[in-house]
């Protein structure tokens, strides 16, 4: 039953349709689910979400795959994404996310899923899919992106100048300044724009700066 099951599903996350679907030649296919549950064959990442088990697995499967699935819609961002791309040292153990619904948190088997809610007005700028083996894709915000959403996110923090601006890049989320230099200023201006935000419009001119 699993050699066929890992025949039609080439991906390693997937969801209660493609695992129904894989077990349709089947009378009772609920409750080979069941089944399938209690072996660890497939392990319930929430409910309707699922991975393989080690035993089936073919390689590891990809955490940001799943937090596209478990709150949708919405992308990668905010701490887990500057870890991505190399914009902050440490490494990052949930994986955070941006959407269009309420902030929510999914402790699951496979690790902590954090969503933060934005506004539709900001939600669809500077984002990127990014394309896996076996089709299989998830969509992540741009380095720009994801700063300005972690800025937008510490409502905690008041910076009203360029220098209070650098100083809590570089102390409080300890960005790369090589990195800050590859950011696009331009870019920076049309999510600030979005935001309607005079924090990220400050990010801007200093990322302007630092480019000169």
């Amino acid at each position: 039953m699993m050699e066929e099951l890992r025949a039609k599903i080439a991906g390693e996350e997937f969801d209660y349709h493609a695992l129904l679907d894989g077990l349709r030649k089947y009378d009772r296919p609920r409750d080979k689910i069941t089944s399938l549950l209690r072996q660890g064959a497939v392990v319930r990442v929430k409910k309707g979400i699922y991975v393989f088990g080690e035993r089936y697995k073919r390689r590891p499967f990809s955490t940001e795959v799943l937090a596209n699935l478990i709150c949708g819609p919405s992308y990668v961002s905010l701490d887990y994404a500057l870890h991505y791309y190399g914009l902050i040292p440490e490494r990052v153990e949930a994986v955070t996310s941006i959407t269009v619904s309420r902030g929510r948190r999914f402790f699951t088997p496979v690790g902590l899923f954090i969503y933060h809610g934005v506004s539709m007005r900001a939600y669809p700028i500077g984002i990127d899919q990014v394309e896996l083996e076996s089709g299989r894709s998830f969509l992540i915000a741009t380095p720009e992106k994801a700063l300005a959403d972690k800025i937008q996110a510490d409502r905690g923090t008041a910076i009203r100048t360029q220098a209070e601006m650098r100083a809590y890049l570089l102390d409080s989320l300890r960005i790369d300044p090589d990195g800050l230099g590859r950011l696009n200023a331009e870019t920076i201006s049309l999510i600030a724009d979005r935001y309607r935000s005079r924090k990220l419009r400050l990010l801007s001119g200093l990322v302007r700066r630092v480019n000169r």
